[in-house]
């Protein structure tokens, strides 16, 4: 394995040009992990955005190279307009960018807002909406076709939370991802005309670590009750979701979110 001069670890030192190139924030775990999976099975090139865990970064890189695309892992923090920078940099060494996946997301807290940190409050809106916001903007630079880009997609990870609050939970998380929903319509239509398509997916209770990272891993089974369909979902039923947004087959879909949570 090769190692780029920005600090990311790569399956091969020779960029693929004639497949997709897809940068994936949060990359290294739960939905973003499966969905960089799902989308090297379909012969994508992917930059691997991480925050911390570059373990499971340089894991799903493998698994991505054993699948025959380039991957490559890229640390960095998407509320930070540098290391947005370059992430984006990391992916244009391997060609035109095609597509985005905004998923790096963080709760950090469970309880009343009320009890809920002021710091909480603005590290869970500055990762999960302005990161969105400054990783949404740079893909837009590289991909529009008025900007001398070849276009492509931006699939928002957003939650059912954005429309169901989620009093006593995390309000300060549910406000955020209804920003994101926000930015989901308006970009679409911002980027309609310049080849750029912007959906969103909207997961409900799916078994990933943000819930231990939060403070309570048994969240899924408390709240499976309140699920319709009877339990939580998995993070490998939403990647499908999000590479079809990023796929030709919703060629005509733009502002968009698709709801993968089970009914609620």
């Amino acid at each position: 394995m090769a190692t780029t001069d920005c600090g990311a670890r790569q399956t091969r030192a020779m960029p693929s040009t004639a497949r997709p190139v897809t940068v994936v924030t949060g990359g290294g775990r739960g939905i973003g992990a499966a969905t960089a999976l799902h989308l090297a099975g379909l012969g994508h090139d992917l930059v691997v955005g991480f925050l911390a865990d570059r373990r499971s970064a340089e894991r799903v890189v493998a698994a991505a190279g054993e699948a025959g695309v380039t991957a490559v892992a890229v640390p960095g923090d998407v509320a930070d307009e540098g290391d947005v920078d370059r992430l984006f940099d990391a992916a244009a060494r391997l060609g035109p960018v095609t597509g985005l996946v905004n998923n790096a997301g963080v709760t950090a807290h469970l309880g009343d807002l009320a009890d809920t940190p002021v710091a909480v409050v603005r590290r869970v809106v500055e990762v999960d909406l302005i990161g969105a916001l400054l990783c949404a903007r740079r893909a837009a630079q590289e991909m529009s076709t008025a900007r001398g880009g070849r276009g492509g997609a931006i699939v928002n990870v957003s939650s059912a939370a954005a429309t169901l609050g989620s009093p006593h939970e995390y309000v300060h998380y549910a406000a955020a991802k209804a920003g994101v929903e926000a930015l989901t319509v308006g970009l679409a239509k911002e980027l309609a005309e310049q080849g750029v398509r912007v959906n969103a997916v909207a997961p409900g209770l799916v078994a990933t670590g943000i819930h231990a990272a939060a403070g309570d891993p048994q969240r899924l089974e408390r709240l499976r009750p309140r699920i319709p369909m009877g339990r939580p979902g998995a993070p490998e039923e939403v990647a499908p979701a999000i590479a079809w947004l990023l796929g030709p087959e919703s060629g005509y879909v733009t502002g968009a979110s698709i709801r993968v949570a089970g009914g609620l």
